[in-house]
């Protein structure tokens, strides 16, 4: 537990407001296409894949496979 709780490292599990934001901006652009399950069930494949440092773009093609 050497880990402060800094939010430089990009490795850290929690997002950035940024990385929110894109998120936020990402998942109102596919709402229209989603029932509010796969909504839901995208949201949280996309924040993982987020936390593990992905973009947006990495984490949307990933779970779009």
């Amino acid at each position: 537990m050497a880990y402060g709780g800094g939010s430089g490292s990009g490795m850290s599990g929690k997002m950035s407001d940024k990385q929110k934001a894109d998120l936020r901006k990402h998942m109102d652009k596919h709402k229209k296409d989603m029932s509010v399950s796969e909504q839901k069930s995208h949201r949280m494949k996309m924040m993982s894949r987020m936390r593990k440092g992905m973009s947006i773009s990495q984490a949307h093609k990933d779970i779009m496979k």
